[in-house]
């Protein structure tokens, strides 16, 4: 069943075209992903599919039998609303079942009473009860109660999504679900189960999101916008990018041949006289449009900067024993970690449990309540908050970028200019020169992005920097991270970003105890696995080794004291790695991946034997 189709759209602002003559089509049970960078008319074009906005040429026909839904980034609501009275604003035959059924329970009308169990049954709305507690149970929603001008920012989207989710299955109707990015605010747990939901669901979805695993899970069909064309790929995210790379090299090829022949033409061009043959108009015309495809930009200017950071010392950044309470909650209990040179560190866990005050803690920002931070003398901190860009109306976007300097200074002596670094990040000569104001909301985030690295720091600390970044600009942060010599922590529920770019993962696990782990977030998540197979609760561990550090007080230094409790406490971690490393290993047929993995377990096995070889070495200590 075709639920939309669209014919030759075209749709500008001003002399700027997003898109031209695009025809698409969606049929019932396609999950679409659309992929472009920000300002290039996503939104736009999701708002001509919604009938909010008007094409300038072209036709979008949707079946009169569907209903297209929409959760979108900005939600309405009365703030004297209860977030179940929120919910009940729904216009169905089973909520309004629902809300006459809670009326009644109010009621000493027998014939209300009973009609409104009546229709609970026939619309079966006892069902779409449970499933709507269900969904906001797993959105972290529980009091139902709470008057929703009460709630976070990251709560109210929660609660508009299990809406959005509720809605979709109260209506018998034909739906189109569009998503715009639905994964902000989750956590890591809530955005695995909307994966899991979405992906068994029958629901016909059209989804832009940052999230490639999210993507990857959820959808079969990728629309990518770029250079006001439509491109259809259907398959995986890995797919799209191998079309898009191979659709690249082919037009570079048809350049390279335009360009030759141009300049043989341009020869001719030049010899022949005013007064003009027929051929010779006809081949005028031939010039004219290979001159257009030779003079096509195709300069996807790659991210690859090696930047004169500020001299790092010996000393980092050190956490001692920091703890920290908010009333009766503890965010952190004797909390220790010594940050290293170019150690680029994930900080996960639920939402409110702490992550975010560990940052502001870190750089000074937030007190503690015990402890110590002994922050290195060359530490400069690149901060890139959720709070946004703070800047002037009447400000341009170059303005803004010079205001900290005209050129960015790379490690080699050279520098490149404000415009230039600008031109890294995707913004083009016109939008440079625009005022920040009429920038998109993915573009002013991409801008304060650019701004905190343009400042040069050489601590870099990141608090959900995948947040409304497009994916060529989530490309570029990743791209410029993986070259970055200085230290970076990262807050985020992105696990693709936490995969390709962190090392080392503190995972807060809740009442003030933070995990230490070294490996990625898929690592640290298969090693949880594995533990929890096992049997072995962090209890349990705790509880076998608090006798041997005890132990140690008494005889080792303080130092080796420390350094005893570290290889307790991380040789387990490291013998899990290096089991899940076979493992990957064993099912493996790659030949690339397999000397990886090789190299892999050998360094892994290497260090476990070093650290059982101090072990013994203090243990003797203990012994003498």
């Amino acid at each position: 069943m075709n639920y939309i189709s669209a014919e030759q759209l075209t749709k500008s602002y001003g002399v700027k075209f997003l898109f031209k003559d695009i025809s698409f089509n969606i049929n019932e049970g396609d999950k679409i992903a659309l992929v472009a960078k920000n300002g290039s008319g996503k939104s736009t074009l999701l708002k001509i599919i919604l009938g909010r906005e008007i094409a300038d040429g072209g036709e979008v026909i949707v079946n009169k039998d569907i209903q297209v839904v929409l959760f979108d980034q900005e939600i309405s609501f009365d703030g004297e609303d209860s977030i179940e009275e929120f919910m009940m604003k729904l216009d169905s035959a089973p909520i309004n079942a629902l809300r006459n059924y809670h009326q009644s329970l109010y009621s000493t009308d027998t014939k209300f009473i009973e009609e409104a169990l009546a229709e609970m049954e026939i619309y079966k709305a006892w069902d779409l009860e449970n499933e709507m507690k269900q969904i906001l149970s797993q959105l972290k929603i529980n009091d139902l109660s709470v008057k929703m001008g009460m709630l976070s920012g990251g709560q109210i989207k929660r609660v508009a999504l299990a809406k959005l989710l509720t809605e979709t299955r109260a209506e018998h109707r034909h739906t189109l679900l569009i998503m715009d990015e639905p994964t902000n605010h989750l956590d890591v747990e809530m955005v695995e189960w909307l994966e899991n939901y979405l992906s068994k669901e029958k629901i016909t979805l059209l989804l832009v999101t940052h999230d490639r695993y999210f993507l990857d899970s959820v959808c079969d069909i990728i629309w990518e916008l770029e250079d006001q064309k439509l491109y259809v790929h259907n398959g995986s995210y890995a797919t799209y990018l191998e079309n898009k790379m191979i659709r690249e090299e082919n037009l570079s090829a048809t350049i390279d041949k335009a360009n030759n022949l141009y300049r043989k033409e341009l020869e001719w061009m030049r010899r022949q006289p005013k007064a003009r043959t027929t051929k010779s108009k006809s081949r005028i015309e031939a010039f004219y449009e290979t001159e257009k495809v030779a003079k096509t930009n195709t300069s996807k200017e790659s991210l690859e900067l090696n930047f004169e950071m500020k001299r790092l010392g010996k000393k980092i950044l050190e956490l001692r024993d920091i703890s920290k309470k908010y009333g009766n909650t503890i965010i952190l209990d004797d909390f220790s970690y010594q940050f290293q040179r170019g150690e680029k560190v994930g900080i996960i866990g639920k939402n409110g449990v702490g992550k975010s005050t560990l940052l502001n803690i870190i750089q000074g920002l937030e007190n503690y309540d015990k402890g110590e931070i002994e922050t290195g003398e060359t530490i400069r901190f690149g901060y890139f908050s959720q709070k946004g860009l703070q800047y002037k109306e009447d400000e341009r976007v170059i303005d803004f970028i010079r205001e900290i300097s005209d050129n960015f200074p790379l490690a080699n002596g050279k520098t490149i200019s404000a415009s230039q670094f600008l031109r890294l990040f995707l913004f083009d000569d016109q939008t440079q020169y625009s005022l920040i104001s009429k920038l998109s909301g993915g573009e002013k985030r991409r801008l304060h992005l650019m701004y905190v690295l343009y400042q040069n720091p050489n601590f870099l600390i990141f608090d959900e920097p995948t947040n409304d970044l497009d994916l060529p600009t989530l490309t570029i942060l990743e791209n410029f991270l993986a070259q970055f010599q200085g230290t970076v922590a990262i807050v985020s529920h992105d696990r693709y970003f936490m995969d390709r770019i962190v090392s080392h993962v503190l995972a807060f696990e809740g009442n003030g105890k933070v995990k230490d782990f070294t490996g990625n977030f898929s690592e640290y998540r298969q090693y949880k696995s594995q533990q929890e197979k096992a049997g072995i609760s962090e209890t349990e561990k705790i509880a076998e080794e608090k006798p041997q550090t005890q132990k140690s007080k008494k005889r080792l230094s303080y130092k080796e004291q420390r350094e005893l409790e570290q290889i307790d406490k991380r040789l387990p971690e490291k013998e899990a790695q290096r089991q899940i490393v076979m493992e990957q290993l064993n099912n493996e047929t790659d030949y690339e991946k397999i000397t990886l993995l090789s190299e892999k377990l050998e360094a892994l096995t290497s260090e476990i034997e070093m650290m059982e070889i101090r072990w013994l070495e203090l243990q003797a200590v203990l012994e003498d």
